[in-house]
């Protein structure tokens, strides 16, 4: 059995674990402004656990390409009253940031996880701490290192170029391994290919279809397709309407060796995951 050890629950991944989609922004690529009040972030959270999620991933700043950065001071604002909640539902709660001083903040209020898309690699101009210093200082919080190519800014304008399976696996490697030297515990950390960050479409789905490799680092995979363009590019559905696309995708990613699968459509997920548990269990039999 599989543990993710996380700041306040040991998550079994034994079976796979849905991480549903919190975004506190105007700007996402999908649900922009959607639950950027407060009050709408607060039900959607409710709503998500109603619909199977195992874990909330809160997000204060829009990772989308192109995206322009948030003040850590505007993040916070975003981000603590629905963490606060959240916090009370009984269920891991993460909080996708690459920002040391948030890391430290809503650590420090409880939070179970740090979803970074930056691996820890954000340098804070004049900062004491980095995130690597965060999390280690940190005696049980889970942590997710993504793979990203470039920046926000920059990573759809220059993708990466040939196969990207060797440079992920191999920045993933050097990203984990500095949090083990730095005492973390391989418990605390799963780790996220960056399906979107940086990679052309064709090669999204080639780490789709090479995704077992990944799993050779003995990390948990989290997999992060949903609603993302590239399921746009093969179906022509834009943003929501790619609801059956995101959930094939979250499918194929199971079956391809992912624990958590991070998703906007929580109910359509736990729909396909319990078909796959059927097929998985008849073939047993």
């Amino acid at each position: 059995m599989t543990i993710w050890q996380t700041s306040r629950f040991d998550i079994d991944l034994s079976q796979p674990r849905i991480m549903g989609i919190v975004n506190v922004t105007p700007d996402s690529f999908s649900d922009g402004g959607r639950y950027a009040s407060t009050s709408a972030a607060l039900r959607h959270c409710d709503q998500l656990l109603a619909e199977g999620a195992d874990i909330l991933d809160i997000g204060g700043e829009s990772t989308r390409p192109g995206a322009q950065p948030l003040p850590e001071a505007d993040e916070l604002a975003r981000l603590l009253p629905v963490v606060r909640h959240a916090l009370t539902l009984g269920v891991p709660v993460s909080v996708d940031t690459y920002k040391p001083a948030v890391m430290q903040t809503v650590l420090d209020l409880g939070v179970d996880i740090i979803n970074d898309v930056w691996a820890l690699r954000w340098i804070t101009p004049g900062a004491a701490r980095s995130g690597v210093d965060v999390v280690a200082g940190h005696d049980r919080c889970g942590v997710c290192l993504m793979h990203m190519h470039g920046d926000p800014q920059t990573m759809q304008v220059s993708p990466m170029e040939g196969d990207v399976l060797a440079p992920v696996l191999e920045f993933l490697r050097q990203r984990t391994e500095q949090l083990l030297v730095q005492g973390v515990q391989s418990a605390r950390i799963c780790i996220d290919p960056g399906i979107g960050f940086g990679k052309t479409v064709s090669q999204n789905f080639s780490l789709l279809a090479r995704q077992s490799e990944l799993l050779k680092l003995e990390f948990p995979v989290l997999a992060g397709w949903s609603r993302k363009s590239s399921l746009g590019a093969v179906t022509g559905a834009v943003g929501p309407e790619r609801v059956v696309a995101s959930a094939v995708a979250a499918l194929l990613a199971v079956h391809n060796g992912a624990r958590v699968v991070r998703v906007h459509d929580v109910l359509a997920t736990v729909h396909a995951l319990k078909v796959l548990g059927a097929a998985q269990a008849a073939a047993k039999n």
